[in-house]
């Protein structure tokens, strides 16, 4: 049993990393593969089965919950990003250093491009079987199992539109949860707060485009499709739609940010700043007779 527990831990200490961005890119990466593993496995389940295992409302929840656990995965270690824009908007603010953000984005990405592989290895006898495999557009297309694609009544300007909105809606509601002076979230339920939000932005905007707000999780998955038998046409499908879900969420981020900063940020700040400064204030008074009576009480014993 010793020896058994000394090689665990010469094991332990041979595989671990000491660059702590590094770590950190390392668990946003196993993070993101959570999300878009059991998010993406919903979507084909219900593809693939022609409806019977599954419905639009069991792909919200299942990415909703698949936020949950992916944060709760990585949380403790980098954050719980999962999503670029998420990073960009905590840069913006001053809470995450900059060099963060490529790491992140380039490892985010890296989650989504494996967890799509393991959905692919997964179904992969099932989308052999299934009509017109490896479609990208049309009724029996296979490609909006992994990454996001307009419906048919959708142009390039909305989507552009739908994008900025659903990401701007999670970042300003990302920002209240872990805002330390508005109503602060108990710790530890700030995963599950967050997998609401974007079960709730399932729910509400997911018609038009399948809210990807969120570029790694798009941008990944994308990418594995065209190595998996796609093609490039998922990426020149529909006057290449693939920019929006890849730009549009960092200008979401942009409105986002200022929304909430605007209508609630500074001001929340604002008092908890100005409540500091009164209790300093308070303090320096109160000490201010105690210094003169010391002073008073050594004069007169000289």
């Amino acid at each position: 049993m010793g020896r058994h527990k000394f090689y665990l831990d010469k094991l332990s200490r041979f595989f671990q990393i000491r660059n702590l961005l590094l770590r950190q890119a390392l668990a946003e990466c196993l993070g993101t593969l959570i999300l878009v593993m059991f998010g993406c496995g919903s979507v084909a389940q219900l593809v693939l089965s022609g409806g019977s295992h599954g419905m639009f409302i069991t792909v919200n929840f299942a990415f909703g919950f698949a936020a949950t656990l992916g944060i709760l995965v990585c949380g403790q270690v980098s954050g719980g990003h999962l999503n670029p824009a998420v990073t960009f908007a905590l840069c913006l603010l001053g809470r995450e250093p900059w060099r963060k953000f490529p790491m992140y984005f380039l490892f985010q990405t890296i989650g989504g491009f494996f967890g799509a592989a393991i959905i692919f290895g997964m179904y992969y006898d099932a989308l052999w079987d299934h009509p017109g495999s490896y479609e990208v557009s049309g009724p029996n297309a296979t490609a909006g199992i992994f990454a996001t694609y307009p419906g048919n009544h959708l142009t390039i300007v909305n989507g552009f539109f739908d994008q900025i909105i659903g990401t701007a809606a999670l970042i300003v509601c990302v920002l209240a949860i872990v805002d330390p002076y508005n109503n602060p979230i108990p710790q530890g339920l700030e995963a599950f707060t967050v997998g609401f939000v974007v079960l709730v932005i399932g729910l509400s905007m997911g018609f038009n485009s399948g809210y990807a707000v969120n570029p790694a999780r798009d941008l990944g998955p994308r990418l594995f499709t065209a190595i998996a038998g796609w093609g490039v046409e998922v990426f020149t499908v529909r006057n290449g739609w693939f920019l929006v879900p890849v730009c549009a969420p960092f200008l979401g981020t942009i409105v986002g940010v200022v929304i909430y900063q605007l209508m609630v940020g500074f001001h929340v700040e604002g008092e908890a700043r100005d409540f500091k400064s009164k209790l300093e204030e308070s303090v320096a008074l109160t000490d201010v007779p105690k210094n003169e009576k010391t002073n008073e009480k050594n004069k007169n014993m000289h």
